[in-house]
């Protein structure tokens, strides 16, 4: 499966619908990252690392000039960072490798080239976890915080996949069978819990873009990148589904992470986090709870209203046409007036 759906991958990049990426430099490599550099060096200038879903490759991030959050980051005067998670990492990665070691691997890098002490983090999806571990674990390191629809809360009655997961025996039962859970089992058991996100509003979306040609071109870059997964980790596949999302450790304050044991009341930066009020994947009651009991003294909660073109709603945050125009003005307008 995993074979067909990169071959297929492939076909589309020969019909044109491959990612047009901002030109970069490595900053920083190690087994499972390499951290990207974006733009010129600009002395002074702040500095954000921005932390996808380790599942599918980061160019969602930056998928085409008119709809890269890596542009929007750029155009606003930021240094700009990239954590891309690689495959190989190995079996044993889990969250303290992800969200405390390599991404304070990433702020060592950020520091010593930019001279910034602390940073701009923004996280999408899984990666807003990430990035919401390493902000409670790094307070320190962390001036602002971006959440977009991170799923920080769960429980049986909070979006599809919790109803999948009290539905399954222990994840680490699937992680034993594969070591590394491939990308198209993830794939699989996503459209199984949410076959209306993951199916029929991907079909919807492609009719709803027959009339536009700039749209629907979008729409096949998106489907272009949904071919891009590639396997998670077994530890931290089990990691997330058990302690995350059968137990809500973090939203309890109760994960441990290292010698740390945190919760929202160890996160102290400035927050924005950002809900689909119509999202069945990440549905606000997964989303608000974290962000109201966070200890942020300054906090932004806004809504994401969906688009067309995106294939699939739940990363229309990152290449949606009215997120680019209204929702990113709307962070930077907020970020500058919490600065």
């Amino acid at each position: 499966m995993d074979r067909s759906r990169q071959a297929r991958g492939r076909a589309l990049d020969q019909a044109g619908y491959g990612p047009q990426e901002t030109p970069f430099t490595v900053l920083h490599t190690e087994p499972g990252l390499v951290l990207r550099k974006y733009g010129q060096d600009t002395p002074g200038a702040p500095a954000v690392l921005l932390v996808p879903a380790p599942i599918k490759k980061a160019y969602i991030w930056d998928l085409a000039p008119q709809v890269s959050v890596v542009r929007r980051w750029l155009e606003q005067g930021f240094r700009v960072y990239l954590a891309e998670w690689v495959p190989g990492a190995g079996p044993a990665f889990g969250l303290q490798d992800y969200a405390d070691r390599l991404l304070g691997a990433c702020r060592c890098a950020i520091k010593a080239d930019s001279g910034n002490d602390a940073l701009t983090v923004a996280g999408h999806s899984l990666g807003g976890i990430l990035a919401a571990i390493f902000s409670c674990v790094h307070a320190d390191a962390v001036r602002s915080l971006v959440l977009l629809e991170a799923p920080l809360h769960f429980g049986p009655d909070v979006g599809c996949f919790a109803n999948l997961v009290s539905a399954t025996p222990h994840a680490g039962k699937i992680a034993e069978a594969f070591s590394e859970v491939p990308g198209a089992f993830l794939n699989v058991v996503s459209a199984m819990a949410a076959p209306h996100a993951f199916a029929l509003e991907r079909m919807l979306d492609r009719y709803l873009c027959m009339g536009n040609p700039q749209a629907l071109k979008m729409h096949m870059r998106v489907e272009r990148w949904t071919h891009d997964e590639f396997p998670l980790p077994g530890r931290l596949f089990t990691e997330v589904i058990e302690l995350l999302w059968r137990e809500d450790r973090f939203m309890r304050g109760t994960l441990r992470i290292g010698d740390r044991t945190i919760g929202p009341r160890d996160l102290h930066a400035s927050l924005v986090s950002v809900m689909d009020p119509r999202s069945h994947v990440i549905p606000p009651r997964a989303v608000v709870p974290f962000h109201d009991a966070a200890a942020s003294g300054e906090k932004c909660l806004l809504r994401y209203e969906g688009d067309v073109g995106v294939a699939l709603q739940h990363v229309g945050v990152l290449v949606g046409a009215s997120a680019h125009a209204r929702l990113w003005p709307a962070i930077f307008d907020w970020l500058g007036t919490a600065s």
